[in-house]
């Protein structure tokens, strides 16, 4: 097969979608299918395009087995301070500098174009394009931006403006061939917008079981941070935006200044990065670290006594943490902030401890309790390492969407020949 994935964010980009996206360009392209990628250049969590790439030309770019993924880096607008309607003109210029780049892409002839979610800026161009090369379009969703937009009150008051822009976002989702998105909740808000059962697919993240693995004896990132075996690391590592809701891991740090045997280390980059920084300025207990290269992941998440996870209440089933993968298979205790019943609420209640958001004495008691329970530590990284083992394996879940993407193929081949044969 040949696949056309169209989105925003792709590798190198370390943490959220163009991980996943690029992890799954590289997947196919190891069973032997052709794909073509058209994306930005890298610029995610950081905000700025790295040395070797441009954010005002185009790039070609060969990846993978054989050189089998080829990349056309479109130009785009990263601000330098990110704010609502910055990051929405930034998303408008990826979508109108890409177009002649998906223009190119589709006179290949694939045989899927699969959208990624965010951007849906790309959408309707996406939709006309493929039906007028006759190509069977997916859409995945891996974050409601719309929905986020208003819920976390990103996008100023609801009223008309919320009712159109949902409108046009269930417009959208149900014209394509297939709508997938990665938690069964996720899924029936697909459903609610409207999309046709039929054309509904889960398509969950994942995690490489052999790159992210229990480690055994002495961890040399925990030795570069100076910690001794007594002390207790309570680590949180990825994308650090508004929509994380890290204030509640500042002010627990904060209620357990005084605690010295437990120790905060936040890595990672993002929007919010600089204002949670300064909130903390003073306390003694919180380490800040920078992205930290792929090499060192598996080191790192093992480094941790408790990873710590937390969700907004107003995000709830609007996104699935992408990081929760790498936590859960690292085999270390896992504690979120959660509304109980939601999908990150049901996994933290089966292979974590869950406390509600917002809810700082909840969270500081739980740390207490985890800090001073090595047994208890030890039993939730197993449980955590199991759940990951049956529910997130990589060769699994891509092995699923490979059939679904051939079912697809199928019967779209099915359909043009049957209109050539109709008299």
């Amino acid at each position: 097969m040949r696949l056309l994935l169209y989105g925003l964010n792709f590798w190198p980009e370390l943490t959220g979608v163009g991980k996943y996206s690029g992890e799954m360009a590289l997947w196919l392209a190891a069973r032997g299918h052709a794909v073509d990628v058209v994306a930005a250049p890298p610029y995610y969590p950081q905000w700025q395009v790295p040395p070797g790439y441009s954010a005002h030309h185009y790039q070609h770019q060969s990846w993978g087995p054989a050189g089998a993924v080829k990349i056309m880096r479109c130009p785009l607008w990263v601000p330098a301070r990110v704010t609502t309607l910055r990051r929405l003109l930034h998303l408008a210029s990826f979508a109108l500098s890409s177009l002649p780049a998906l223009w190119r892409a589709l006179r290949a002839r694939p045989d899927v174009v699969m959208v990624v979610v965010p951007t849906l800026f790309v959408a309707p161009m996406a939709l006309l394009m493929a039906a007028l090369f006759r190509v069977p379009a997916w859409v995945h969703v891996q974050d409601f931006e719309v929905d986020a937009m208003f819920d976390l009150n990103l996008g100023g008051g609801g009223g008309l403006r919320r009712r159109l822009a949902t409108a046009v976002e269930s417009w959208l989702f149900r014209r394509f061939s297939r709508a997938s998105s990665i938690s069964p909740r996720m899924v029936e808000r697909l459903l609610a917008k409207g999309v046709h059962p039929g054309r509904c697919v889960l398509f969950p993240n994942w995690v490489d079981l052999s790159a992210v693995f229990p480690l055994q004896g002495p961890n040399a990132f925990r030795a570069e941070l100076g910690l001794s075996d007594q002390e207790v690391l309570v680590l949180y590592a990825g994308n650090m935006g508004e929509k994380q809701g890290l204030d509640i891991v500042i002010a627990a740090a904060r209620a357990l200044v005084d605690e010295p045997h437990i120790r905060f280390v936040l890595a990672g980059s993002g929007a919010a990065r600089e204002r949670l920084a300064r909130d903390a300025e003073g306390l003694a207990n919180v380490q800040w670290l920078p992205l930290q290269p792929m090499a060192r992941l598996n080191e790192m998440l093992n480094a941790a006594d408790v990873h710590v996870l937390p969700q907004r209440a107003d995000a709830a089933d609007l996104v699935m943490p992408s990081k929760l993968t790498g936590m859960l298979a690292s085999g270390r205790a896992t504690l979120g902030t959660a509304l109980c019943g939601t999908q990150l609420g049901q996994v933290l209640d089966e292979a974590g401890v869950r406390v509600d958001p917002g809810e700082v004495p909840a969270l500081v008691a739980a740390l207490q309790r985890l800090a001073n329970d090595e047994p208890m530590r030890r039993e939730l990284g197993a449980r955590a390492r199991a759940y990951a083992e049956l529910h997130l394996a990589q060769d699994a879940i891509m092995g699923r969407f490979e059939q679904q993407l051939a079912g697809l193929v199928g019967l779209a081949s099915e359909r043009i020949k049957a209109r050539r044969l109709s008299p």
